[in-house]
Parts: structure tokens; C-alpha cells; sequence
């Protein structure tokens, strides 16, 4: 989502004095530090938030791992639990309570709930497609003053809390499964050899170099990789198609996914303008890979809907000029959803025109 450029924004960059990358700053555009996140190692996960002056510990969250569905934020002078939890079915979304309300993350959003009335926006951020690097956050304060929050200062701390967590979840996502087994068992190794040699010199022995540690894998390809991408995002029905891996590998998991007898659509999104000629060509391969396959994929016509979300700048204007040619000011569209479905979806149809009275 685009930001403001008119609200106050913090940056996060990673704090260049600390070289174990285990440090974030959360500056203004100006450069100047007001949060500091920093990453305790260990068997658990745990990050802490400092303030940057005092350097006092102002909050800290932990979980089993990074990617657990809950997280326990501790606040600190006062002390105050807030539990945070996963509580998306088809999509990514986090709730935790403050005071007396509801708050929920949804990917680059934050709301506060306001049953039966509508939610209303109080924290938004940018973040690329396909996983979770978020670059850039606003506080939506316009929105908190409109209501009563005691400890706002609490509440902001608490936000970007979360915030910072979600990023280390979606990092844990994107590592190889096998790094930590292939570096413990490289570390194991190479004491085990370096203990050797020792022994060795002792007795008087020959030598030997220690063992060379394997190479570290490289990011997955294919549809494999496709289901790394889409991982991250938390979105169990939704498909969003980016740069990274070809159409051909989209419609091969797209079709997998249809395969699945509780997956009852689907939806094809594309990442930005770039992508739409991509998300048709998905889409036809997807339809392709089903007929070609028969029975073994579901022989059942999918359903189709198609919505598109073309930017348009300014009040619309009715040209009444019959003379002018038309086509000209055909602006193609910024961004296309697609919905495969098994059934019929009435809501996703197109309005039909209304009738002149």
C-alpha cells in the first residue's frame, strides 16, 4: 500500500556500528533513531525493543520460534503482557487486545475492530511482493485521537512490535530448511577433525586438513519455489504473481492447488502493473494443465471471474462528443484479479447495467 508523504514515517534500516546483523534501527527520514530492535540468539526466539537514548529495554517478545502462531510482547516501567496471536484461516492476520480494544495486523495494515461498525486503519506499511521485508511504517495518529486510548505511547510500542516480528517470521520462512542441520553438522564435523589433528600431532601421527563445510543451498526453483513465495505471505487462497519464476511454474501450482478437494477457488493476483499479461497467461495454463490431465485433475469447468483495478486520476468525465475516436484514452489496467472456482460465486459477477426508467 502507498504511504503519506505528508505523516511521519520510520525507516528500518539495519544499525551499521553492529556487524552480527542482529540490530534494526527504526529512524525518520532525517536519520534520527528513535527504536532500536535487537535480536537476542538462542534456542528460543526473542527480540527486544530499546529506546535509543536512555538505551532502556521499552518492550520484548518471544515464542518458541520465530514462525509460532503466538507471541507474548512483555512492556516494561510499567509492566503489561499482551498476547498476540495468529488468527487467520485464509488469510495473514494477527489480533491482540489493548485496554479495551481490538486490534488486528492484515499484512500492511493494522485496524482497530470496531464491531458492528467498520474497522479504522491506524497503522499501514510498505511491503514488496511476495514475502514480508517491510522498508517504511506510519502511525496513523489522525485516526487514534479519535478515540479514548490512555497509554498511546504503549499502544505505538506495541504495533511496531508485532511489526518487527512478522519480518523475523517470513526471514525464517525464506532460510533453507536444511541450514541450521547443515551448519550444526558442519561445526560437529570440523571439532570432530580439528580434535583429531590434535591427537595427532601428540602421537606424532601424520596430518590431515580438517573437513571443508558443505555449500550452503541455494533458494528452491521450479514450483517448489512458487510455494516458498507464497508461504510467506499467509494467504492460503490467494496467488501472487511476481517477478520470480515463470508462468508456467504458477500454472503448475495454481493447478496443484485446485487439485486439493477442499480448495473450493482460488484467486491469481498480480504484484503490480508489470505482471497482468503474466496473471492472463497463468490463468489460460492453469485451464490447460486441467484439460490435458482429465479425470486425475477434475474434469469440471472452472468458473471465472475477472476484476481489475485500473488507476484513475481525478473526476471521471462523460465525453458526450460522438465525433471524437474511440479507444484513445484506453488506460490498461494497474493491477487484475482472477477467481478460478469449483461453484458459483453470484457476488463476483458483473453488475449488470441498470435499466433506463
Amino acid at each position: 500500500m502507498s504511504l503519506d508523504q505528508n505523516l511521519f514515517t520510520l525507516l528500518l534500516t539495519p544499525n551499521t556500528s553492529d556487524s552480527s546483523e542482529l540490530v534494526t534501527d527504526l529512524t525518520d527520514p532525517s536519520g534520527n533513531v528513535h527504536y532500536r530492535k535487537r535480536r537476542v540468539p538462542g534456542k528460543v526466539y526473542r527480540i527486544e525493543v530499546y529506546d535509543p537514548i536512555s538505551e532502556s529495554l521499552l518492550a520484548s517478545a518471544t515464542s518458541p520460534s520465530a514462525t509460532s502462531k503466538h507471541k507474548t510482547v512483555e512492556l516494561y516501567n510499567p509492566s503489561k503482557v499482551i498476547e498476540l496471536k495468529y488468527t487467520g484461516t485464509l488469510t495473514f492476520r494477527w489480533s491482540f487486545k489493548w485496554e479495551e480494544h481490538e486490534f488486528e495486523w492484515k499484512r500492511e495494515e493494522c485496524f482497530m475492530i470496531r464491531k458492528p461498525d467498520p474497522p479504522v486503519m491506524v497503522a499501514v506499511t510498505k511491503e514488496p511482493p511476495g514475502r514480508i521485508k517491510t522498508a517504511s511504517i506510519q502511525i496513523l495518529d489522525y485516526n487514534l485521537n479519535r478515540f479514548d486510548i490512555d497509554d498511546r505511547k504503549g499502544l505505538e510500542i506495541v504495533i511496531l512490535t508485532a511489526l518487527l516480528t512478522f519480518q523475523d517470521a517470513s526471514d525464517s520462512y525464506h532460510e533453507a530448511p536444511n541450514d541450521s542441520n547443515a551448519t550444526s553438522a558442519a561445526t560437529t564435523s570440523a571439532l570432530k577433525g580439528f580434535t583429531e589433528m590434535t591427537a595427532r600431532k601428540v602421537s606424532g601421527g601424520p596430518t590431515y586438513s580438517p573437513p571443508v563445510p558443505p555449500p550452503k543451498p541455494g533458494p528452491k526453483k521450479g514450483v517448489e519455489g512458487v510455494a516458498e513465495i507464497q508461504a510467506s505471505r499467509g494467504e492460503v487462497n490467494e496467488v501472487l504473481i511476481v517477478d520470480e519464476c515463470s508462468a508456467k511454474d504458477y500454472a503448475r501450482y495454481c493447478a496443484r492447488m485446485l487439485h486439493d478437494e477442499a480448495m473450493m477457488f482460488i484467486s491469481i493476483r498480480s504484484a503490480g502493473a508489470s505482471q497482468v499479461p503474466k496473471v492472463l497467461q497463468v490463468v489460460e495454463e492453469t485451464k490447460r494443465y486441467r484439460h490435458k490431465a482429465g479425470n486425475n485433475l477434475g474434469d469440471k469447468d472452472l468458473y471465472q471471474y475477472v476484476l481489475y483495478d485500473t488507476a484513475r486520476k481525478g473526476p471521471r468525465t462523460i465525453n458526450l462528443d460522438d465525433n471524437k475516436a474511440k479507444g484513445k484514452d484506453y488506460t490498461p489496467p494497474s493491477n487484475i484479479v482472477v477467481h478460478l472456482s469449483k461453484i458459483d460465486m453470484p457476488e463476483l459477477r458483473p453488475r449488470s447495467a441498470i435499466p433506463n426508467r
